[in-house]
């Protein structure tokens, strides 16, 4: 079967070969384990239930999961497995399921959850996604996730081909995003402060690219409520691979600041922001063949 799961359409039978995302017939699976790094109402107190894909149908250069991109590292787990997975990490006291990239492998999720749930697994589902998707492939998962969290990069299309090969990335992304709110809406949180049901933008300030924050929050403005929540992240750190500026430097505070303000400005009421220490490459999750 010819892959078109995603808006590279590359159309490669990924039971020959990896597709361009580095996905073969089964989703390999980096990690599993309680996570605690994400925004709050996803962390908790007891950790998010993180499993890290292999493989993306970006090509970030800056990506700090770059030891999956090729798609080759982990365990090769079918949808029974995979269900296992969850149905473990909800016994381990996991606030939810979080699946990291899932975008190359939504056929064989789609599965996995279906049999989780009706194996008894009862905590929300998170898709953490870098919103390159294809609405059509995002509508066949109504029903089945709660909480949408993806990470709006861009606006402009010569950075997202610089940096990320997709020059059609903002009109695919906001598509996207706009199909995430129709299904699961405003963000809700619980009484102890977690995420049950709902969409939470988040965008990567990257140095040197303030001005395209600035347009990324007025794409939001224009699509979506002031009231979602957003989460401004400040975590950029370069990877020993980036040498070339602008992305071989930390963001300043002046620059964080200026996003920060704007997004006041524009009037949105929860919105989620990091201190300067979250840039550090210590905060990555440490991948290897062993769950």
């Amino acid at each position: 079967m010819l892959c078109t799961a995603c808006p590279r359409k590359c159309g490669i039978d990924r039971a020959k070969r990896q597709g361009l995302c580095g996905g073969g017939m089964l989703p390999r699976v980096a990690r599993a384990a309680l996570h605690f790094w994400e925004e709050p109402c996803i962390s908790g107190s007891r950790g998010s239930g993180a499993v890290f894909f292999s493989g993306c149908n970006l090509s970030c250069v800056f990506c700090q999961n770059y030891l999956l991109h090729d798609g080759t590292l982990g365990q090769a787990m079918d949808a029974e497995k995979l269900a296992d997975q969850f149905l473990l990490l909800e016994s381990a006291g996991a606030h939810n399921i979080n699946l990291v990239t899932p975008t190359p492998h939504t056929a064989v999720l789609r599965d996995a959850l279906l049999s989780a749930k009706q194996r008894g697994l009862s905590i929300p589902i998170v898709y953490n996604t870098n919103a390159y998707e294809r609405a059509d492939t995002l509508a066949s998962f109504d029903g089945l996730v709660d909480v949408y969290l993806p990470d709006l990069k861009y606006v402009s299309s010569v950075l997202s081909k610089r940096f990320s090969d997709a020059e059609d990335y903002f009109p695919v992304a906001r598509d996207a995003i706009l199909e995430m709110y129709r299904q699961v809406g405003q963000l809700t949180l619980n009484d102890a402060g977690l995420a049950t049901r709902g969409l939470l933008v988040r965008h990567l300030v990257l140095p040197g690219c303030v001005d395209d924050t600035r347009r990324v929050l007025d794409a939001i403005a224009d699509m979506l409520p002031r009231t979602t929540y957003l989460s401004l992240m400040r975590q950029y750190a370069p990877t020993p691979a980036i040498t070339e500026p602008p992305l071989n430097r930390k963001l300043t505070d002046r620059e964080y600041d200026r996003a920060c303000t704007y997004c006041c400005d524009l009037g949105f009421e929860n919105v989620y922001i990091q201190d300067r220490d979250s840039a550090d490459l210590a905060f990555t999750p440490i991948f290897t063949e062993q769950q």
